[in-house]
């Protein structure tokens, strides 16, 4: 039964690359065999701009706090305080726009003299071309600032060795509840075996 569910997996996979859609063949096999076309490949940017909704209040809440110092009740910065998170990402940013993946990872409150954050998240695409695709992005987050750049430090499927980076601003906010929305507009290198040099997706 195993053997038949993945073969039919791999079958599937190939049948949407046939269409132009979905994300290369993940199997140790695939996986080899794109690195060795690797070589002629063109180097593709891409531009994704997205929401990420962030909810910590409420009956269900997508980001939680797992841990916190003895520093961060009396901290103005919260320092120390981390959180596991997966919101929602969202075409516009209203939180009933429609979802297109989720943002994934860990932040934590890591300067005693501004509210900063280290990030260390995947996004995790869901819906469209790039469903079954990641970005793994990690950097500071300074919330008091405007734009905030984070690398793009790697992917998966499309995004495969990718690298580029993310700008990130803060859309709305709620200081007594701590939710708020982060619009966000990534810049990602990755390569393309069609040889497009420039698109807009998301």
């Amino acid at each position: 039964m195993m053997k038949t569910t993945t073969l039919l997996a791999v079958l599937l996979v190939a049948a949407m690359a046939q269409m132009g859609h979905g994300i290369p063949d993940q199997t140790p096999q695939g996986v080899e065999n794109w690195f060795k076309r690797l070589p002629n490949a063109k180097e593709k940017l891409t531009k994704l701009h997205f929401f990420f909704q962030d909810v910590v209040s409420g009956p269900k809440p997508t980001a939680v706090e797992v841990a916190r110092s003895k520093l961060t009740a009396n901290s103005p910065t919260f320092f120390g305080l981390t959180r596991v998170f997966d919101d929602p990402l969202t075409v516009t940013g209203s939180p009933d726009s429609k979802i297109i993946g989720y943002g994934q990872g860990i932040y934590s409150l890591t300067s005693q003299e501004d509210v900063a954050l280290l990030f260390t998240f995947n996004f995790v695409f869901t819906d469209g071309k790039y469903s079954g695709s990641t970005l793994s992005l990690q950097g500071y987050n300074p919330l008091e600032a405007k734009y905030r750049e984070m690398a793009v430090v790697g992917g998966s499927g499309i995004f495969r060795l990718a690298k580029g980076s993310a700008v990130a601003s803060t859309y709305w906010a709620n200081a007594t509840t701590q939710d708020g929305i982060v619009e966000f507009t990534v810049y990602v290198l990755h390569y393309d075996v069609d040889g497009d040099q420039y698109s807009q997706d998301i």
